[in-house]
């Protein structure tokens, strides 16, 4: 499931989705990952669905699978600091 809107700085994508572990330690679940474009610039935020944390990572606009991986670990470490 993705949707796609837009805002006053341009389109942003959202989609849920559930994802392996690439540790194949503890799966995180369902986790959302919103990608909005200010400039050369892109904003990923990771919110994990049955806690409602949410973390975000900043990188350039031509990787944004990197910087879903960013922000995925980020919400691991996050989930896992309480």
């Amino acid at each position: 499931m993705w949707s796609r809107r837009w805002t006053r700085s341009g389109p942003t994508a959202t989609w849920c989705v559930s994802l392996p572990s690439p540790d194949h330690g503890a799966d995180p679940g369902e986790v959302i990952f919103e990608l909005t474009r200010n400039g050369p610039y892109l904003k990923c935020s990771a919110i994990h669905v049955a806690t409602g944390r949410e973390v975000s990572a900043l990188g350039p606009v031509n990787e944004p699978e990197g910087l879903k991986r960013v922000a995925l670990a980020k919400l691991k470490r996050a989930l896992a600091a309480g």
